[in-house]
C-alpha cells in the first residue's frame, strides 16, 4: 500500500487513496512465457473462481464487493453465449490464504481462477496452481507477476506511459523532465516512461527521483525546475498521484517558478480521483490518461441500476475478467494462451486485450484539465492494431 504525503498548507484534506490500480507490491514470479494448452471447458459451462478479501482490512472489503457485484453484471451479460457459474472465495486479504483457496477452488473442478486483488497474492496464487495449468486473472497492475498462467487486469505504468509519452512526441512536447519517487513504484513507473520514449522517439532530458516524504518533495522542487530550464524541457511528467505527492508539486511547482502556461505538465496517474484533484490551478492544462469516457459511463450506470449504487472505481476489473472469460472459452480452452488469441474485449472502460508476456493493453483516452474540469482531448481508440496504438 502506497503511503501518503500530507501536503504543505493542507489545501484539500479530502484527498484519499480511492484510486487503488498502483498497489505495486515488490513481490516477482519473473513475468516469464505464458502457458499454453489449460484445461478443456466442458460444454457452455464455465466454472469461475472468484478470490476476493471479503474480510480485509481498510477498504479492502467494499473493493471487493464491488469487483463481485461487477462480476455478477457481465455474468449476465454474457450468458447467452456461455454459462459463467461464479463462486467467491474469501482470501482476507492474505497471500497464504489466497494460496490456500486457489488450491481448493481447483480441487474443486474450477476452470479459471478470477483474482486476487493484490501482487503478493497473485504470485502466491500462480505457484500455488501453476501445476493445474489453471489461468489466473489477477486484479494488480503489477507487470513483474505475469507470465506462466497468470495474466494481469489491472492499469500498468507501461501502457498509460506508452500512451500519454506518444501522444506527447506527436504534439511536439516530447523533451521531457521525468519526476518520480525513489521507491518501487516510481523506479516501475521511470523505466516504464523510458521505454515509452524510446519507442515514441520522445527525449528524458532529466530524470529526477525524489525522497518520497513531504521533505524529499519540497526540497527537490527547485531540482525540477532548474532541470526544465537547463535542458530547454517543454514538459515534466510526474508519476506521483493524488494520495502521494501530487497535491505538493502541484503547489509548488509553480511557486517555484515553473510556468505550466508554457511547459506541458503530464500525469502518470488518474488526476480526476479523487474529483477535488481537478481543483488544483497548479494542474490546470494538465495531461493525463483515462479509460473510455463513454464505456465507463454506461457501465456505471448499469450496475448503479444492478446495485442501488456506484461501483468502487476498480469495479470495472470484475467486470472484464468476466467478459473476458466468456470470449477465450468460445475456443474450449482456458489457458493463457487461449486469452491472448481471443484478441480484444470490450470491457467496461473501453477496449482491451492480453498481450504474449501476460500483461494487458488497453485503451486509453488523454484528457486535460480545463477550469476544473475533465476535457477529452484525444480519445480512447475503438480498436487495437498492430504491437499498440
Amino acid at each position: 500500500m502506497v503511503s501518503r504525503l500530507q501536503s504543505i498548507r493542507n489545501p484539500l484534506r479530502v484527498l484519499t487513496a480511492l484510486f487503488l490500480a498502483f498497489v505495486l507490491v515488490g513481490c516477482q514470479t519473473g513475468g516469464g512465457p505464458i502457458a499454453i494448452g489449460g484445461p478443456r471447458v466442458s460444454g457452455q459451462s464455465v466454472d469461475v473462481a472468484m478470490l476476493l478479501p471479503l474480510s480485509g482490512a481498510g477498504g479492502d472489503a467494499l473493493l471487493a464487493r464491488s469487483l463481485e457485484s461487477a462480476a455478477r453484471l457481465a455474468a449476465a451479460d454474457v450468458a447467452g453465449s456461455a454459462t459463467i457459474e461464479i463462486t467467491v472465495y474469501d482470501t482476507a486479504g492474505d497471500a497464504a490464504t489466497a494460496a490456500a483457496r486457489a488450491q481448493e477452488a481447483v480441487s474443486a473442478g474450477a476452470d479459471v481462477i478470477v483474482g486476487p486483488l493484490r501482487s503478493d497474492a497473485t504470485a502466491a496464487v500462480g505457484v500455488a496452481v501453476a501445476n493445474s495449468n489453471v489461468s489466473v486473472l489477477s486484479f494488480s497492475n503489477n507487470t513483474g507477476v505475469a507470465g506462466g498462467n497468470v495474466l494481469i487486469m489491472g492499469y500498468t505504468f507501461a501502457n498509460t506511459a506508452d500512451r500519454i509519452v506518444s501522444f506527447a512526441a506527436r504534439r511536439g512536447q516530447s523533451n521531457i523532465v521525468l519526476v518520480h519517487a525513489s521507491n518501487l513504484a516510481g523506479q516501475v513507473a521511470r523505466d516504464a516512461v523510458r521505454g515509452a520514449a524510446a519507442r515514441s522517439g520522445a527525449t528524458i532530458s532529466a530524470t529526477i527521483p525524489y525522497e518520497f516524504s513531504q521533505v524529499g518533495v519540497v526540497n527537490v522542487v527547485p531540482q525540477v525546475t532548474e532541470a526544465v530550464r537547463n535542458n530547454s524541457a517543454s514538459a515534466v511528467l510526474l508519476t506521483s498521484d493524488s494520495a502521494g505527492a501530487l497535491p505538493l508539486f502541484a503547489q509548488l511547482l509553480p511557486e517555484n517558478g515553473l510556468d505550466t502556461g508554457t511547459v506541458q505538465l503530464m500525469g502518470l496517474t488518474r488526476w480526476d480521483i479523487p474529483p477535488a484533484t481537478l481543483q488544483f490551478s497548479g494542474l490546470q492544462g494538465g495531461w493525463f490518461t483515462l479509460p473510455d469516457s463513454g464505456a465507463a459511463a454506461q457501465f456505471n450506470a448499469r450496475y448503479a441500476a444492478a446495485n442501488g449504487g456506484q461501483p468502487h472505481a476498480l469495479a470495472g476489473l470484475g467486470y472484464d475478467a468476466i467478459r473476458a472469460v466468456s470470449q477465450a472459452a468460445g475456443s474450449g480452452r482456458l489457458s493463457a494462451g487461449d486469452f491472448v488469441s481471443a484478441g480484444q474485449v470490450d470491457g467496461a472502460g473501453g477496449a482491451f486485450r492480453f498481450l504474449s508476456n501476460g500483461t494487458i493493453e488497453r485503451a486509453l483516452a488523454v484528457a486535460q484539465i480545463v477550469d476544473q474540469q475533465v476535457s477529452v482531448i484525444d480519445p480512447a481508440p475503438r480498436r487495437l492494431g498492430g504491437a499498440g496504438f
